[in-house]
């Protein structure tokens, strides 16, 4: 994902079992902020990558809700 004045990369992971994943966007896609652009679930993962300059708002072991929990706020 890409802005004005920042970059974050997003990973979406498969898990062991069930690899259940769907991503609805495709490189040059535009996207609003808190748009969902896809559908993660039974043991899979997303990483999040920002910048170092981000101040993050969740820790490990938090449970976040795509489209409603703030990862982190870019500086």
């Amino acid at each position: 994902l890409e802005g004005e004045h920042a970059r974050v990369t997003v990973v979406q992971i498969a898990g062991v079992v069930a690899r259940r994943i769907v991503c609805r966007v495709g490189p040059g896609d535009k996207l609003t902020a808190g748009e969902r652009f896809g559908l993660i679930r039974f043991g899979s993962r997303t990483d999040c990558i920002m910048p170092r300059t981000a101040r993050v708002s969740v820790h490990p072991g938090d449970r976040v809700v795509g489209g409603i929990t703030v990862l982190g706020a870019l500086a």
